[in-house]
């Protein structure tokens, strides 16, 4: 079942988050995932915005942990960790009615 990956947070640190996507993005090929939606100035509707927020499509909640859990994907980790503050992450099932 296709899941998204819901993430959202601030960057604290552009120039070494600079260095976060390009690794993440070619990565996410490997597990047949697809950025859905990126951006800087997504509106709050309610509760605390942040600076960015992104919607990566995967095809099963496995690729995503595995994605998540890649050794390659280990160092951009630390990159992110220490480049944003306030970080929320989510898997959400896709709605099939």
């Amino acid at each position: 079942m296709t899941v998204y990956y819901i993430n959202s947070y601030d960057i604290i640190d552009m120039e070494l988050f600079s260095q976060y996507p390009p690794g993440v993005i070619a990565l996410l090929e490997k597990y047949g995932a697809a950025v859905v939606a990126s951006d800087l100035e997504g509106m709050a509707v309610e509760g605390t915005p942040r600076m960015m927020n992104a919607i990566i499509r995967f095809p099963s909640q496995e690729a995503a942990l595995q994605c998540y859990q890649d050794p390659a994907y280990q160092p951009l980790k630390a990159i992110r960790l220490k480049a944003v503050r306030n970080c929320t992450m989510v898997l959400v099932k896709a709605f099939t009615p």
